[in-house]
């Protein structure tokens, strides 16, 4: 193994400046209330500087969030703007960030946000109505590739100014999370800097930011650099002490995993967060792990969780039929994939809300267990009957499918399934493209099947993922082209229903009737967060809070100098560096 500080080329040739904070000459008086407390997730000891390189799977085809949601991009984009408001990272309720303060009306239909006076663009112009107003012109404007963003944005009328630092938006229609689609998920962007410029094409520069961080290095498919801002406009509010502590932020990109991990293990990169099980269990080992240079560490928290598996394009006449996508889930033996290929790792998800079922409460959904028997007669139910080839066809056509992929090392489990389907008599083969090649065949529902993964809300809303409307709209999340009209009234039942609890009922209901739709053929999820890093960091107590993922290590870690002087000279002397927990749970 190569000495950890060891540094790749392309790294290394501006060496890492110090980020000096410039005064801040706001009146403290101006701080909203609730940012003048210190944050409770983190750390008092944390300091400012250095630098963490975080491994990063693809380059993304845009690092515009409303344009590719993809995670670097969303971890990106989300350092360099900012939203109206945020959540506190203990309670989840709302605290100011570009608005100072708001106001709801009775009826729930109108939102006045008041913007905070100190709230500055990266030139030093101020943060107005103007940008919020051009900010919802932008996403709602149809020629633009932002059309995730509107189904909720869709809601509302144009927002309308009543000064300079006070906006009002109003709901066409009453919706529980009508306050949130624009105050926490809308992240405004600069006026005069994107206006008269075609949002479709502004995907790698922006240097006209708000946030804590600007991007300054942009190296194709090989890195993305960001600086933090010495003149962040919030750098001396209370609630911010601890946060934001590198200078220097690197998301390092490897196409290939196994490159990727030989680059960690040599010291290119300091936090790699492990998706795979065979990386966790087999190549996670050796003097650096034993010896404690690298922690190994499984968090359990709060975090959400999605769903992965693969979607079956109901669009496409082969997946129509309900008893097909059954019988395609029937030929999957996922008991097999997660002991074999996935060293018992996971657990098998049998829910689109995982998580509602990982406190104890029984998940009604029966699983899906393997049988090519019954695969063998849904089919046949559906009129797919083998000719003297043995292959199944229906109206002298074979069945046939292509699979669209996006990650090589997915493909053992898909040849399993192939194995299987190809003894019932189903022809189908393997497309495997690259991130963006994979995006725009998505986005247009160019597939037949493919593999996808969804991440989750603590508030969890239905609407894209399941509604009719949105299975014919192009770059929409309802993959499938799900329309069921009784999960359609359900979306519509809930939009009005304030109590979670309540919600979260009514969401049980839409994932019944959805599961036996099955649209996807559902995998398997995992109840923790993996992660392995150099100990040359500063962590809080919990290492990604109450509910965060492995993003929250940008956030609210920090360089230790010491930390790092010392694991050098253990590194160099081969001798075991300090002990850590191995696994952390939320208390």
């Amino acid at each position: 193994m190569g000495f950890f500080l060891h540094c790749s080329e392309e790294d290394t040739k501006e060496s890492l400046s110090k980020v000096n904070d410039l005064p801040w000459e706001g009146d403290v008086n101006s701080i909203p209330n609730a940012l003048r407390i210190k944050n409770p997730v983190a750390d008092p000891k944390a300091k400012k500087g250095g630098r963490i390189r975080i491994y990063s799977h693809q380059f993304p085809k845009s690092l515009n969030y409303y344009l590719d949601q993809f995670t670097t991009t969303a971890r990106i984009f989300t350092s360099l703007y900012e939203p109206l408001t945020g959540y506190h990272p203990l309670t989840l309720e709302t605290i100011p960030h570009l608005a100072r303060d708001w106001k709801i009306s009775p009826d729930k239909k109108k939102f006045t946000f008041y913007l905070d006076p100190n709230a500055r663009w990266s030139d030093g112009k101020p943060v107005t109505a103007d940008d919020v107003i051009f900010t919802y012109d932008t996403i709602m404007n149809p020629k633009n590739g932002t059309a995730v963003f509107r189904v909720s944005l869709s809601r509302f009328l144009k927002p309308v100014k009543l000064g300079d630092l006070t906006v009002v938006f109003e709901a066409k229609e009453v919706h529980w999370n009508n306050f949130n689609d624009i105050a926490s998920s809308i992240f405004i962007l600069p006026k005069h800097h994107f206006e008269g410029k075609d949002f479709n094409k502004e995907n790698m520069e922006f240097p006209v930011v708000s946030g804590p961080y600007k991007i300054t290095e942009v190296k194709k498919n090989r890195y993305i650099k960001l600086e933090r801002r010495g003149d962040w406009w919030q750098r001396a509010y209370p609630f911010n002490e601890g946060r934001n502590n590198f200078d220097q932020i690197v998301y390092k990109v490897y196409n290939e995993e196994a490159v990727a991990l030989q680059a960690f293990k040599k010291g290119d990169i300091d936090i790699y967060p492990v998706y795979s099980a065979f990386v966790w269990v087999e190549e996670a080992k050796g003097d650096a792990f034993d010896k404690n240079w690298i922690a190994k560490q499984r968090i359990f928290n709060l975090k959400p969780i999605g769903f992965q598996g693969w979607a079956m394009n109901s669009r496409r006449p082969i997946f129509s039929d309900k008893r097909v996508r059954e019988a395609m889930n029937l030929l999957v033996n996922r008991k097999l994939m997660i002991d074999k290929l996935a060293y018992g790792e996971y657990d098998p998800t049998n829910s689109y809300y995982p998580d509602f079922y990982l406190g104890g409460e029984k998940n009604p959904n029966e699983p899906t267990e393997f049988n090519i028997e019954k695969a063998r007669k849904l089919l046949a139910e559906a009129g797919w009957k083998p000719n003297k080839e043995g292959i199944l066809e229906k109206d002298g056509k074979p069945f046939q499918f292509s699979i669209l992929d996006r990650d090589k090392k997915t493909e053992k489990y898909f040849t399993l399934f192939l194995e299987k389907a190809k003894e019932v008599g189903i022809r189908a083969s393997i497309d495997t493209l690259d991130l963006a090649a994979w995006s725009e065949r998505v986005d247009k529902y160019d597939f037949d099947m493919t593999w996808a993964a969804w991440g989750s809300g603590v508030f969890k809303d239905p609407e894209s993922q399941w509604l009719s409307k949105y299975a014919d709209e192009e770059g929409q999340p309802n993959l499938p082209g799900l329309k069921i009209p009784e999960v359609d009234k359900l979306i519509g039942k809930q939009k009005t229903e304030f109590s979670v609890s309540n919600r979260n009922e009514i969401l049980k209901q839409i994932d019944r009737i959805v599961y036996k739709e099955y649209p996807y053929v559902l995998l398997w999820h995992l109840p923790s967060t993996r992660l392995l890093y150099w100990q040359k960091y500063g962590v809080p107590n919990l290492p990604l809070g109450k509910y965060g993922d492995e993003s929250f290590s940008s956030d609210y870690w920090w360089y230790d100098e010491e930390k790092d002087k010392n694991l050098s000279k253990a590194v160099s002397k081969k001798e075991k560096f300090t002990d850590y927990e191995a696994i952390v749970r939320w208390k």
